[in-house]
Parts: C-alpha cells; structure tokens; sequence
C-alpha cells in the first residue's frame, strides 16, 4: 500500500512538472504585422509572438518591458511594421534579421496634410516625423505589407513557400473586400471633411477620400489650450462639421468640449494597432465615419 502511494505520489509530482515553453521563431511588434504574420504561417509549424499587447495609440515614448525584450532576442525573425514606428527599439533591432513590412510603400509627408494647424502646431509640438509611420490603416498598404512579410518568410523558410503563397492569396481577398467595403458604405457621405484627435488617420482618409481638415495631437497632460479650442469650435461651425473623432485609447477633453459647444457628435476610431484584430478595427472606423457622416 506504501508502495502504490509512493508511486502515485510521484506520478502527480511529474504530471505538474512541464517543460518551459519553446520561445516563438518570429516575433511581430504590434497587432497588423503580427496578424498578418500568423495568418501567412497557418498550417506550418512555425510559431508567432507579439510584442506590444497593450492598448496604445501611438509608440512615440514607448519602452520594451523585459519580457519583450527577452521574446525579441529569441526570435530568429523579427517582423516589423516599419516606416519608423519602431523607433524605440532600434538598439535592440542593431544586428537582429528583420523583415521591415513598409519596403516600397509610398509613405506621407507632412506636407501632404492639409495645414489648417499651423497654429496647432506652435502651441502643439508633440510628436512630428519625416513621414507617416501608419502606413496599415490603408487596406491596399496593408496588401503590399502582408505581400512583403510573404517574401521574407519565403527567403527565411524556403520550404513553406506553397503554404505561404496560398495564404497571402486568402489575406489579400480579404482586404480588397475590406477596401471594397469602405468603398461602398463611404461614397454617398453628407459630409467627408474630419477633424480628429489623433495625427494617424492620413492614409484611411486618403484610401476612402476623405479629407482631415485637422489633426490635432492631443495627449494626457498635453491638452488643447484655450486657444486652439475656439479655433476648433469655429471649424467645426463654419464647415458645418455633424461629428469630430477622437481615437479610442486616446484623450477625449477637447473633444467633450467642441461637442458640448457645437452640438456635433463625437466619434472613437481605432488605430488598429492594438486590440485583438486588425480587420474588426477597420471595419469599426468605416462603419463609425459611415454612422457620423453619413
């Protein structure tokens, strides 16, 4: 009887000892490479990680926190989205193989916003680039990125090329039906001028001809100042603009403000760089611009 409890025993003690998970091959840094990436990998053996998983709108101040880095430096692949996102890692990406999803997309410059914010600006500095780093929130960019992540997993791991190629067939339908969709739900809007809350919506106004009369980046502890919201208010008033749009894990203030002014509705759109997916981020923004416009 001592003998069978013994080996009982023992037997719970190695049903509760697993070994330490192997790390992921490929790791992804936000939400649209890292889908992208994973559904390009479906039916390989190859595994995917994320390493930004927080609710965040921009990646300006970011940090990689130790369990990120750790994901990092045991990837063999690190996928990035590109265009300069990624800034704040680029020590940690020194000497790393990397695919970089943004090769040959045409990227936005500052000057191709429309400047009704200079004003904004002085008072506003915030986080300004070269270029627009959101270059996934049009669907036929991400097309080009997913068909770039393709090519890089096919030079990595030669022999999942068929699978590769057959999936990236599967994700580029879908985002022409998202591209198609936008299309039709936007094309008949009482209105198509934004003002939003946040500078990253350039390329999803550009894909569905849309115009952002302004983009104001307006951050916890760096609000709009007093200044800048009559000069708001009276935009909104003499374009007659029905909503304004804020971004979802993003500041509300201003927003409240010209809403409770003007009586325009106030509207949030998702960045899609988090959350849990890429396409319901999308179709959100396009069915939120088609309820406050439409």
């Amino acid at each position: 009887m001592k003998r069978f409890l013994l080996v009982f025993l023992i037997s719970l003690l190695l049903c509760g000892c697993h070994a330490p998970a192997e790390p992921a091959q490929i790791a992804a840094t936000t939400l649209p490479v890292y889908e992208f990436t994973s559904r390009l990998c479906e039916g390989t053996p190859l595994t995917v990680t994320r390493l930004v998983t927080e609710e965040v709108s921009c990646l300006h101040d970011y940090s990689l926190n130790v369990r990120q880095v750790k994901a990092a430096e045991a990837a063999q692949t690190i996928v990035i989205s590109g265009a300069g996102l990624e800034e704040f890692m680029e020590d940690l990406l020194l000497g790393r193989d990397t695919v970089d999803a943004s090769e040959g997309i045409r990227l936005i410059t500052p000057e191709e916003h429309h400047h009704h914010q200079e004003e904004a600006e002085d008072s506003h500095q915030g986080h300004h680039h070269e270029t627009d780093s959101h270059i996934w929130l049009s669907p036929a960019n991400a097309s080009c990125m997913a068909a770039n992540i393709c090519r890089g997993l096919i030079s990595r791991y030669p022999e999942h090329r068929p699978v590769f190629e057959k999936n990236l067939v599967v994700l580029q339908q879908e985002l022409e039906n998202l591209s198609h969709y936008g299309a039709e739900q936007l094309q008949d809007l009482s209105c198509r001028d934004l003002i939003t809350f946040h500078d990253g919506f350039a390329y999803f106004a550009e894909s569905f001809d849309l115009h952002i009369l302004r983009a104001v980046e307006e951050e916890s502890g760096s609000e709009a100042s007093a200044k800048e919201l009559i000069q708001l208010i009276e935009e909104v008033e003499s374009h007659q603009l029905p909503a304004v749009f804020t971004e979802k894990s993003g500041s509300v203030s201003a927003a409240g403000i010209i809403s409770r002014e003007t009586g325009c509705g106030s509207f949030p759109l998702d960045m899609a760089m988090a959350g849990d997916s890429y396409f319901d981020a999308m179709y959100h923004n396009i069915d939120t611009i088609k309820e406050a416009l439409g």
